[in-house]
């Protein structure tokens, strides 16, 4: 009983420790990836906010064509923060990922300045397709978000 035990023991050891102690899951990734993109935008870093694109990004905002490559992301980006949204917050719902390949649900806000100097508030829904590279960061490949209906 106790050869049963040790082995079962070492069993679940050697199972448990499959991962490396440094290696983080795509989720946990990507969490922090939305954590510094949300702290990027509200330093108005357009720049900053590219990098977590890969090179051949494609964004697909709302009421909007369609935007290929790392460096037309940045220009979206820098022409929203020109025009002034402020507060953007990001939340995941679901992250799901097989291989290189991940992709995220989830919400978000942002503060948006109206043509009579108010502000509002837009509140809206995400579906994005992080890619692994091969520097074992995971980027945004895809993107895509709308707008709620108003209430």
């Amino acid at each position: 009983m106790r050869y049963f035990l040790a082995s079962f023991c070492f069993i679940a050891l050697v199972i448990g420790a499959g991962e490396p102690a440094g290696a983080q899951t795509a989720q946990s990734s990507i969490e922090a990836n939305n954590a510094d993109f949300v702290a990027k935008f509200a330093a108005k870093d357009a720049k900053g906010l590219a990098q977590h694109y890969t090179e051949d990004a494609v964004a697909f905002p709302p009421n909007e064509n369609r935007v290929a490559g790392r460096e037309s992301v940045q220009k979206m980006w820098q022409s929203w923060i020109d025009a002034g949204l402020t507060d953007l917050t990001l939340k995941a719902a679901q992250v799901e990922e097989s291989g290189n390949l991940a992709y995220e649900e989830g919400t978000y806000s942002i503060k948006i300045p109206g043509k009579d100097g108010k502000t509002s508030e837009e509140i809206g829904k995400y579906i994005v397709v992080w890619k692994k590279g091969d520097d074992g960061e995971w980027r945004l490949h895809r993107d895509i978000w709308n707008t709620n209906p108003a209430k």
